[in-house]
């Protein structure tokens, strides 16, 4: 090979699985096996992206072995004050470690020394044989390394392209002349994470500061008293051999005892067999898939050398494929496009004891659509699909030959996220009855953290590859095509296998209800709910969009108003919504905190709970803060709520998500109803919006009250917070009296106010450090107030020690109708993992209940509304309230109804409130 195009990556491991684990953290990528693949996944995609895109010549991947490093024994607290690793990523590094032996990439290590060190000297030692050497880590160190021929290479995130740093960056980024000096910013800097000390009070800008005048560590130590500045000169004095020190901590070693080899990093190619059993193992389907179809194609992974690198690789994609497809599963699918073939159909379904069927639609919006098709299925392996004309009154018509069946409750219903089928054919006449089983709800009671669309349910529980929307009608964008325009056969066969699968996956996963115990809470709970919330979604609710377009008006002279305020008290004008300009107007200019909040991306924090810490220090703090809330307040809000409106109806229809939150309640989207504010007064203003369908309607709110706090006390059976509630006593005031010791006449505002948020932190786990915050008190004191609170509610205290028993023994928690949560991590040696997933031991029992006697009263109330055959309507469910469309004819009929049912949905062992009331508006009823 010719020196010319010789490029060598290094990748530092662990850097790389930490930051893929904690990416997917929020939404973890778990097997059916329950093995946690996220660190995995996310270091193969970045591997393979390295070697697909970047056409590495030679490859190599460095890690840490487990013994001490020459830092520990120079200094023992290096990287003392990290966390034990999470279990997550020591059970993925194994597999991680199969991924690049498949595909033959050599495991750099050596004992003594880190993988910083291993990378730097074979760099260092590449880069004289002539090699461009990328090392690709988003660890900061490295960019001591950078030179005109080694580039630190830092993967980017999800969307975005990596960014790749040469000498010039390097200077920017750390305000330096040279990348060497980055080792002195970190001296005098330090490094939190490993526990690198530098000199106390000295961040970026300062450590910038300094080198610009004196250059390096050693030179500012023995010139320490031309500093101008007193405390600084004095902490250089003080702390200048531990600023010696911390440098040396963060020097990458460049002499580690190996030697660069060639031959031995060239890019070969991959084992097939190793990988192919490594992909089954951890159910790597689409990423397999990926890799595969490039083995087959001989997509370049390396240059030049592809084509014959990948015909190295032997194996044709038919022989390494891990999922089946329409292409290999036998099947047969009709097409009913004539009245003889619809009766045959309709007949067949008449007969069947349940059927499964699917709509194929113009869009996404089931209250904006049409219908381009429906698709049945009754056995596995064969399905019906029925094609639809774009002309409303035909294609009603041709749906209404299947109304009897849809309406007949002796036939069972099966389908995937079923509220959207129901809604769309509700638009051309169609009432589903019968018993349903949705297999996304079904799913999402067995696994509720794992994904629960049709496509994963396919690849994980039929080992199958459902035909992809894309390869119909293309990927999104402006020429994505209609379904209406794709070949009739090719529809036939995409309609009808939707149907088919989804038949084949309630076979799968109905017994799964069974065996975790969730049969009831699916058929007395869930599929109830389904069609309720297809009601309410199809009646929507009516907004005062010229109420809204006089409030935007105002709003806009509000934020122009705030903004000439902040450019003011800043002394210029800026972007104040760009987080990187705003940091350095109140950190670097006007100085408002001496240690700034730093972001992974080294900007300084403006995060709102920074800001919230800072509101005494300047007036601009809550000045930024009000701009904030008013231009989201106006872009989310205000602005967007007209355009929601549906043009079929003139009203606004939230889509609400089933299964979406582990817990148990519900979310919605287009708007998100639940997170319309309510605790300003302009963030009131957008609930005036929200009005009666007409003159003849108000609206009624429903509410529970301290719905949370009751279950608490029920689940617990603590008989202090019981009896507080049975004499109906404010629980906050009673709350405030027994830790406190005094008698209730005598608590303070600020008693209450202490009490009320220990009463809602319980449940979420709070801890001393997080109460002192909230409260803005000491953290003994807080530490004070919940000891009492756990010695006056020992029932409380009992629960939690309890419910964290049982969790860690059976590995999740339960609420009252046996929703359950797993806690995967509950036995964690990780104290920050641990402790999340002890919270959520305490809280999901609360929560979950809280959303099922909601569901459950939703369920009823619908019902009698439907039997007493009332023109008032529910409309819309926010957090533990329920909102009505109430015919004020009925007023005085609905209430009792709302408020038995509401308290009885889930019977207590104390009692339950619900507080109503009507009015013109949403804001004025709540």
């Amino acid at each position: 090979m010719s020196q010319e195009g010789r490029k060598l990556f290094l990748l530092d491991a662990m850097a790389l699985i930490y930051r893929a684990y904690y990416a997917l953290n929020k939404n973890p990528r778990i097997t059916s096996k329950g093995l946690n693949t996220s660190a995995i996944l996310g270091f193969a995609n970045a591997l393979y992206d390295v070697i697909r895109n970047e056409k590495p010549t030679h490859i190599g991947v460095a890690f840490d072995t487990h013994a001490p490093t020459v830092r520990h024994e120079d200094f023992s607290a290096y990287k003392a004050n990290r966390e034990a690793m999470p279990e997550d990523i020591s059970t993925a590094i194994p597999y991680i470690m199969q991924l690049i032996r498949g595909f033959n990439i050599p495991i750099l290590a050596v004992d003594g020394y880190e993988a910083d060190d291993v990378i730097g000297t074979l760099a260092k030692q590449a880069e004289n044989k002539g090699f461009t050497v990328y090392m690709m880590t988003p660890d900061k160190d490295f960019g001591q390394l950078v030179s005109d021929n080694i580039l630190q290479y830092k993967p980017g995130k999800p969307g975005e392209d990596p960014v790749i740093m040469g000498v010039k960056e390097v200077c920017e980024k750390f305000g330096v002349k040279r990348p060497d000096q980055v080792i002195d910013m970190l001296g005098l800097w330090g490094d939190a994470s490993d526990n690198i000390p530098g000199i106390p009070g000295v961040g970026e800008v300062t450590a910038r500061n300094l080198l610009k005048d004196f250059d390096n560590v050693e030179n500012l130590i023995e010139n320490a008293e031309k500093i101008d500045k007193a405390g600084l000169r004095e902490k250089v004095k003080t702390f200048g051999q531990q600023a010696l020190m911390s440098k040396q901590l963060a020097t990458i070693i460049l002499d580690v005892p190996l030697t660069f080899e060639e031959d031995a990093l060239k890019l070969t190619p991959p084992d097939i067999n190793k990988l192919q059993t490594l992909f089954e193992e951890i159910e790597f389907r689409t990423f397999a898939k990926r890799v595969f179809t490039d083995l087959e194609k001989g997509s370049p992974p390396a240059g030049k050398q592809a084509a014959d690198l990948f015909a190295a690789a032997g194996e044709p994609l038919e022989t390494i494929a891990t999922l089946s497809n329409i292409d290999q599963v036998p099947h047969v699918y009709h097409l009913a496009d004539t009245p003889e073939k619809r009766k045959v159909l309709v007949t067949h379904l008449g007969k069947s004891g349940m059927f499964c069927f699917d709509t194929e639609t113009t869009g996404l919006d089931a209250n904006n659509v049409e219908l381009v098709g429906m698709s049945f299925a009754t056995r596995p392996g064969e399905a019906w699909f029925v094609p639809v004309p774009d002309r409303y009154s035909e294609a009603v018509e041709i749906v209404k030959e299947f109304a009897g069946v849809f309406a007949d409750e002796t036939i069972g219903k099966t389908g995937q996220n079923m509220k959207y089928d129901i809604s769309v054919l509700k638009w051309y006449e169609i009432n589903v009855n019968g018993s349903l089983f949705d297999t996304m709800i079904a799913h999402y009671l067995i696994e509720p953290d794992m994904r629960h669309n049709m496509d994963f349910l396919a690849r994980t529980y039929l080992n199958y590859e459902p035909v992809s929307i894309e390869s119909l009608i293309g990927k999104k964008g402006k020429n994505q095509l209609s379904m209406r325009s794709v070949d009739p056969e090719k529809l036939k066969e995409y309609a009808c296998e939707d149907a088919d699968i989804t038949l084949q996956l309630r076979i799968a996963l109905e017994p799964q209800l069974a065996e975790t115990d969730t049969r009831a809470l699916f058929d007395e709970i869930e599929m109830p709910l389904v069609k309720v919330l297809a009601a309410m979604e199809a009646e929507g609710v009516k907004i005062d969009s010229g109420n809204l377009n006089q409030f935007s008006e105002q709003l806009e002279k509000e934020i122009a108003e705030v903004e000439k305020e902040i450019y003011l008290l800043a002394g210029e004008e800026f972007n104040i919504a760009s987080p990187k300009q705003l940091g350095e107007i109140i950190f670097d200019k006007m100085q408002l905190s001496d240690n700034p909040k730093q972001t992974k991306t080294k900007q300084h924090s403006t995060s709102e709970d920074v800001l919230q810490k800072l509101i005494n220090k300047h007036p601009i703090v809550q000045q930024i803060l009000d701009y904030r809330s008013l231009t989201k307040l106006k872009s989310t809000y205000v602005d967007t709520l007209p355009l929601l409106v549906n043009p079929r109806t003139g009203r606004i229809h939230t889509s609400y998500n089933q299964a979406v939150a582990s817990t148990g309640r519900l979310s919605s989207n287009n708007p998100n109803l639940q997170n319309i504010p309510i605790r300003t007064e302009r963030g009131r203003e957008i609930r005036k919006a929200f009005v009666p369908r007409n003159d003849k309607f108000v609206l009624l709110s429903a509410d529970y009250s301290q719905i949370e706090l009751r279950l608490i006390a029920h689940i617990s059976g603590d008989e202090a917070m019981q009896e507080a509630f049975r004499h109906g006593i404010d629980i906050h005031t009673a709350t405030a009296a027994r830790i406190y010791n005094i008698d209730i006449s005598e608590v303070t505002k600020e008693m209450r106010r202490n009490a009320k948020t220990v009463n809602f932190g319980i449940i979420y786990g709070i801890s001393a450090f997080g109460l002192s915050e909230r409260l803005n008190i000491p953290r003994r004191e807080a530490a004070e107030i919940i000891s009492q609170y756990f010695e006056r509610f020992a029932g409380i205290k009992r629960y939690m020690d309890e419910i964290i028993t049982f969790a860690r023994e059976h590995g999740y928690v339960e609420t009252i109708k046996k929703r359950r949560r797993y806690l995967r991590d509950i036995n964690s040696g990780n104290a920050i993992v641990r402790g999340f997933a002890e919270r959520n031991a305490i809280n999901a029992p609360i929560q979950g209940s809280s959303a099922d006697m909601i569901k459950i009263a939703m369920i009823s109330i619908q019902r009698e509304f439907e039997r007493l055959k009332l023109k008032s309507r529910m409309i819309m469910q926010v957090h533990d309230e329920l909102v009505f469309d109430v015919h004020q004819d009925e007023v005085e009929t609905v209430k009792p109804v709302i408020e038995r049912l509401m308290k009885s949905a889930i019977e207590l062992s104390i009692p339950v409130e619900v507080e109503m009331s009507t009015g013109s508006n949403w804001l004025e009823a709540h």
